[in-house]
């Protein structure tokens, strides 16, 4: 396998030689082109090129040898073409273009050299390949050579663009990718996603899972060129928004829906590197409840089963078993957990243990039975040992693995999985995947996609055995599609240390502009913690205010335990507050997991999704919005107190502590002393904030503070239903339309849609105007301006600006 910055190279100096070539090949004549219901495919030299179009704003582009092996099924994409109207004229003669033309898209297919360019009906460019951009080169990869196609395409990068997502990727540390080159190729830390976001509004998928690079104008400027290693040709798709969050929002619609998570899954989760028994599970939940703080589920990390016996092959890694020894009960212990109204999410591997003999422990058996696992024994690093991977490209494996787990550990009541080492680790040995032989071919084929298709074993297993518990998956990796696999992808193993943290923000922004909607770290670093530390107790307070505003709140590590009582008090107020305020916003959180499910929107998002024009909002690393009303600025370096805030053109904005404004397009100085976190809420906007609660279902959600925050019309919509369940799927859920009309001062209740049961008849409303000192920071307001007592019909509220 050659490196990535070797693989650069070589496309470059191939990208040229193919280009006098196929410019030599197409001089005589027009090459012949083809017309069907789907598209239309046209040969240059040596090439076929075709262009078909998915929807009105979706076209999917390939280019492979002519004669050579079609492209196999996608595993991303799960959509069929929507049987948009389209068009074809072309004009004659050498060197003309094809024009394809769609209610909102236009395509140009030149027939000299095959290129592609996709403008809008006004003929602005959207995305254009180079003339001669598209290159392959036969090629072998692996230990064991497999013949495959090395694959290329060039396109333009616009001099004013913006690129962002590709995955995660923190060592880079900024947003916009532009002069930069990336690696697509999992590793713990590192996710390959090969979906790209455009300041200018497309997005692009490069259906190839293979490891690939992607150059963002550095060997070249002015181009942005992809490089697979393995592959079959050229295959991609453009998805046309107009905006950044519609382009994404197609791409939903491409490869597959994010369903709706439990409402329990939002609130604060508890974990460490690991809790050892029983006693010491039930405790600390029993803790959190007795000390009153916020709380809904803890994590049972890894090496809960018995240790491998070598001799006869029971227990070990795989073994999905508690040790009796210090899980005596595991049903009672789960209900303990469940009786004090909390979730257990425990820790699985793709990995099983094997003896020094070679001996398969008996879940791994059942899989080699049906040609579920990979035949070679590969060493782990830690602990040390031995094992096999098994094979979730496999169909009966994926039902095999779904079903051993099911068995030991779902059928005890366990919640939710936390899918570690997904990408598959190998302990390192990252290129020994290249070899297996999997259910879909060689490895080197297939690389970056086995976090999805083991996601695709626990969602599809456990919806169809319990369709009323929704799946809720924690996973180190991921790759394009699996957000439609109800899972929730976190960091990697990092280290505590600030300029880590630092990069954790833009990493996991491009992260959620690649697509897939949530995401979180271990906060305070995995390695490297200590709560008595009081170097450490600043970074673990600045990284706790963040992980507040990721979609999972979630607390982790190794070394000390860091329960919130394990820090000195001052820190625990600080904590406790943000925990707090993570529970007053769960109603507007969950009605933005309502708008990522039925909307394709995204939670996390970094500033371009919204102010795509603003290029200094846009560049900013560490600013992101949670939803669309709460723009957040984590603190990222020690001893500060304040940072600059840009705060984006084109809407005011208010301190939400202080209920102070400023008009957007400038930058602020915000103050922020340890304990305060710049929030800032867009002008125009209606947020839902609930009452104190214990657990995320504790109250069905009465009475619900609005903050209705001037300075521009603004809408949201408050959803809710059962809480768990996949009703809302067949219409089992309620949405209340809230609109505010700032030249009238109007607040619009609209007539709610939908019902559940056990839906409650009335709602209270208590109705905030915000301003300065009036509705804003961390408690309730005690003087709101108007209280509604709605009973689903339209209601209008006029606010004045005095209290």
């Amino acid at each position: 396998m050659t490196s990535f910055h070797s693989s650069v190279s070589i496309y470059c100096a191939l990208l040229l030689t193919a280009h006098s070539v196929r410019s030599a090949e197409t001089t005589t004549g027009q090459p012949p082109f083809q017309k069907d219901a789907q598209g239309v495919s046209l040969t240059a030299g040596n090439n076929l090129t075709r262009v078909e179009i998915w929807n009105d704003a979706v076209i999917r582009v390939s280019h492979r040898p002519v004669g050579g092996p079609d492209f196999p099924p996608s595993l991303t994409v799960t959509a069929k073409p929507s049987g948009a109207e389209w068009s074809c004229a072309a004009e004659g003669g050498p060197g003309s273009d094809v024009s394809i033309r769609t209610k909102r898209l236009q395509v140009l297919i030149s027939t000299a050299d095959g290129s592609v360019r996709v403008r809008d009906l006004q003929d602005h460019p959207i995305l254009s390949e180079t003339w001669g951009g598209t290159w392959f080169s036969a090629t072998q990869v692996g230990k064991s050579p497999v013949e495959t196609l090395a694959s290329g395409q060039k396109f333009v990068l616009d001099s004013e663009e913006g690129i962002y997502g590709l995955g995660q990727h923190p060592e880079k540390g900024s947003m916009d990718y532009v002069g930069n080159c990336v690696q697509l190729r999992q590793e713990n830390t590192k996710v390959a996603i090969p979906v790209l976001l455009s300041s200018k509004g497309y997005a692009l998928l490069w259906d190839n899972p293979a490891i690939t690079a992607v150059d963002i104008g550095k060997t070249d400027k002015g181009t942005i060129s992809w490089f697979s290693d393995a592959g079959f040709g050229v295959d991609y798709y453009v998805m046309a928004g107009p905006t950044p969050n519609e382009a994404i929002a197609q791409y939903r619609w491409l490869s597959g829906t994010a369903p709706l998570f439990g409402k329990w899954v939002w609130g604060f989760w508890q974990s460490r590197e690991r809790y050892k028994s029983q006693e010491e599970i039930l405790g600390v939940v029993s803790e959190y409840r007795k000390r009153g703080i916020p709380f809904d589920g803890i994590v049972q990390d890894w090496q809960y089963w018995p240790p491998l016996n070598r001799e006869t092959a029971g227990g070990g890694w795989g073994s999905h078993e508690f040790d009796p020894s210090r899980y005596p009960d595991p049903v009672a212990m789960i209900k303990g957990v469940h009786d004090q109204n909390a979730h257990l999410l425990i820790s699985v591997w793709p990995k099983f243990d094997v003896t020094d003999k070679k001996v398969s422990i008996p879940d791994l058996r059942e899989l080699e039975a049906v040609g579920g696992a990979y035949d070679r024994v590969i060493p782990f690093v830690y602990p040390v040992g031995q094992g096999k991977w098994y094979d979730p490209f496999n169909d009966k494996a994926r039902s095999v693995y779904w079903g051993q787990i099911s068995k030991k550990l779902f059928n005890l009541g366990v919640d939710a999985w936390w899918l570690d080492a997904s990408e598959a680790e190998l302990s390192g040995n990252w290129g020994e995947f290249n070899d297996f032989k999997t259910g879909k071919g060689p490895g080197a084929l297939v690389y970056n996609a086995y976090p999805l298709e083991h996601t695709r074993a626990v969602y599809e297993g456990q919806r169809a055995e319990n369709p009323d518990k929704r799946v809720m998956i924690l996973t180190r990796s991921a790759y394009a599609g699996q957000q439609r696999y109800g899972s929730i992808t976190w960091s990697g193993d990092i280290t505590a240390r600030w300029e880590i943290f630092r990069n954790q923000i833009p990493a996991g922004l491009n992260f959620t502009a690649s697509g897939i909607p949530y995401w979180n770290t271990d906060i305070g670093g995995f390695f490297g913690n200590h709560p008595k530390d009081p170097k450490f107790v600043e970074l673990f307070t600045r990284w706790f205010e963040f992980g507040a505003f990721c979609p999972m709140f979630r607390v982790h590590g190794t070394d000390d335990p860091k329960e919130v009582w394990r820090f000195d008090e001052p820190t625990q107020a600080i904590l406790k507050d943000f925990i707090n305020l993570r529970y007053h916003l769960i109603p507007y959180i969950y009605s933005v997991s309502w708008m990522v499910t039925h909307d394709g929107y995204t939670m996390m998002r970094p500033l371009v999704m919204d102010f795509p024009g603003d290029a200094q909002a846009r560049k900013v690393p560490d600013q992101f919005l949670f939803g669309p009303s709460l723009m957040v600025s984590p603190v990222t370096a020690p001893g500060v107190q304040g940072r600059p805030v840009v705060l984006p053109s084109g809407c005011k904005w208010t301190d939400f502590w202080t209920g102070t404004s400023f008009e957007g397009g400038t930058t602020l100085q915000a103050e922020a002393p340890i304990g305060t976190m710049p929030i800032h809420v867009r002008a125009g906007s209606i947020l839902p904030y609930g009452p104190s609660i214990q657990y995320a279902t504790e109250k069905p959600g009465d009475p619900i503070e609005l903050r209705v925050y001037p300075g521009g019309d603004g809408d949201f919509t408050l959803y809710d239903d059962q809480n768990d369940g996949y009703g809302y799927e067949k219409g089992l859920c309620s949405t209340i339309p809230l609109h505010w009309d700032d030249a009238k001062q109007t607040l619009t209740l609209g007539e709610r849609q939908g019902q559940y049961p056990g839906m409650p008849a009335r709602r209270i409303f208590r109705i905030v105007r915000v301003g300065s000192g009036h509705g804003s920071g961390l408690q309730l307001s005690e003087h709101p301006n108007a209280e509604v007592n709605y009973n689903g019909k339209k209601a209008e509220v006029t606010l004045s600006a005095t209290r």
